[in-house]
């Protein structure tokens, strides 16, 4: 018999194994001759949260700005918040979505924390993404969403110039380590 927690490490080690496979395909920002996998902090379940998303009223979200790597800018839609049960105490983070996209089944969560940029067992300065998966099955504007830190991901600027990548907002920089996901070679 498998334990919930072994099921678990197990979808975040495909999950990781698959973006692998990509990344060694020549379909990433590497080059796959050199390619020898990306390095990840072991999956930790309790760095895994289903929370309430906040979901910001239509006359308050609207259009934001997000600084870029190369001084570009991208415009989202900055669609809610969650608040997250940290080691350090609860934080707050923006979430955000495409322009356009009423209904998300994602939102995009860029953010920065005490691991970024530290020069042993660090993640990328600039800081780290995550795609959170919706559940609509609360009704009205309410909506669950699945923090999992264990899938945060770098975004291509880290592993090369030609990449254009939004920069966490200021309000999604912790004071905290997050040592889950994805960590710099």
């Amino acid at each position: 018999m498998v334990s919930s927690v072994g099921l678990y490490e197990e979808a975040v080690l495909d999950f990781r194994n698959r973006k692998d496979q990509h990344f060694a395909a020549g379909k990433g920002p590497v080059d796959p001759k050199s390619f020898h996998g990306l390095r990840y902090f072991a999956p930790d379940e309790s760095w895994a949260f289903t929370v309430l998303l906040d979901r910001l009223p239509q006359d308050e979200g609207g259009e934001f700005t997000l600084e870029t790597n190369t001084g570009q800018t991208r415009v989202m839609v900055r669609y809610g918040q969650v608040t997250l049960p940290l080691p350090g105490g609860e934080r707050t983070l923006w979430v955000f979505t495409p322009p356009g996209d009423e209904q998300p089944a994602r939102v995009f969560i860029p953010f920065r924390d005490a691991t970024s940029g530290a020069a042993e067992g660090g993640t990328y300065g600039a800081g780290r993404y995550l795609d959170a998966a919706l559940d609509r099955q609360l009704g009205g504007e309410g909506a669950l969403v699945r923090v999992d830190f264990n899938l945060a991901y770098h975004p291509y600027c880290a592993y090369g110039d030609g990449w254009t990548c939004p920069l966490p907002p200021r309000e999604n920089w912790l004071p905290d380590a997050v040592t889950a996901g994805e960590r710099l070679p």
